[in-house]
């Protein structure tokens, strides 16, 4: 069996198994593809957490959730030195956040230093305790939640912080349809009717990862992905209504995540190319948390996904 067909039988049983959600299956896989880390935003029961977790049900690989709180440490994520009597000495003793799938719960309710702990090891794969400096796995992915209903004794995450994640991505509410067989399907868990597939090994993955690398793009497709980075910091060239929308527009950062989430999609899709509707479809998800709004766009109601769905309305495919 091809690494296609394997991630593609992986797919299909995650949609099986987390109803009227196709967009965060494939956004999981995407991430997960493109060796990055994914922050959901959406109201509690929304199958968030259920969706990573069957995911590191469906692979060779370890899960652990972090209930992120207001009295969290930063030892409580990393790990800390702990003291054997009976030997004299400190032993490291790991965190959880040595696993392959991390679950950040509601990671805006930690304060700073937590937050940061979790996003140096996000963003270096590694982790720094005392004098020491661990390494964490090579398959490494953190899904961040945050609950938009509350925001009483949150820590907000910086901008700064937001743009490490490679996506964002907005969980809204299943149909009246997938509720219904939401509904059935957790009858038939509670049975325990529902079998769980052979594990995709890391191996494989690794390898799918290569030959997401090696699709081809077009200079043209390159060079799209640049434009409509380079429109969100300077707008006032190709729309006045654009400018006095932006306050801060996307970093390289960006520009990085729309390729790397644009080859996952294409590759996801069974091409062997990449053009300019894979990086449309995940434009949203890659510059929703990377731009600051100003004032005037606030003030106006204007949301995030109407500044984007401007910038790809202005900017021209090649």
């Amino acid at each position: 069996m091809t690494e296609k067909q394997s991630i593609g039988q992986l797919r299909n049983w995650l949609t099986s198994q987390i109803i009227g959600q196709q967009s965060l299956v494939d956004r999981l896989l995407i991430a997960l593809l493109a060796d990055g880390h994914l922050l959901v935003e959406g109201a509690p029961g929304l199958a968030k957490t259920k969706a990573i977790k069957t995911l590191s049900d469906g692979i060779d690989a370890s899960f652990q959730r972090i209930q992120f709180t207001p009295d969290l440490l930063p030892g409580d994520v990393t790990g800390s030195d702990i003291y054997r009597p009976e030997t004299g000495v400190f032993e490291f003793q790991p965190g959880p956040i040595f696993h392959n799938l991390v679950l950040a719960d509601e990671i805006n309710r930690a304060p700073a230093k937590v937050q940061s702990a979790l996003l140096e090891a996000m963003a270096e794969r590694q982790v720094s305790v005392g004098s020491k400096t661990l390494t964490l796995p090579p398959l490494f992915l953190v899904m961040a939640t945050q609950n938009p209903l509350e925001q009483e004794g949150t820590y907000p995450l910086p901008e700064a912080q937001l743009d490490r994640f490679l996506m964002h991505v907005n969980v809204a509410y299943p149909d009246a349809d997938a509720e219904l067989e939401i509904l059935r399907r957790v009858r038939a868990e509670a049975r325990g009717e529902v079998a769980t597939p052979e594990p995709l090994s890391q191996d494989t993955l690794f390898s799918a990862r290569t030959q997401i690398l090696d699709l081809h793009m077009a200079e043209a497709v390159e060079e799209y992905m640049v434009q409509l980075v380079i429109a969100s910091r300077n707008p006032e060239h190709l729309d006045a209504e654009l400018a006095n929308w932006i306050e801060v527009g996307a970093s390289p950062r960006a520009t990085l995540a729309l390729d790397r989430c644009a080859r996952a999609h294409a590759w996801l899709s069974d091409r062997d190319y990449v053009s300019p509707d894979d990086v449309q479809a995940i434009a949203h998800d890659v510059l929703r948390h990377r731009l600051i709004l100003s004032f005037e766009a606030e003030a106006d109601g204007i949301q995030k996904d109407d500044i984007i769905n401007r910038l790809l309305q202005v900017v021209p495919v090649a």
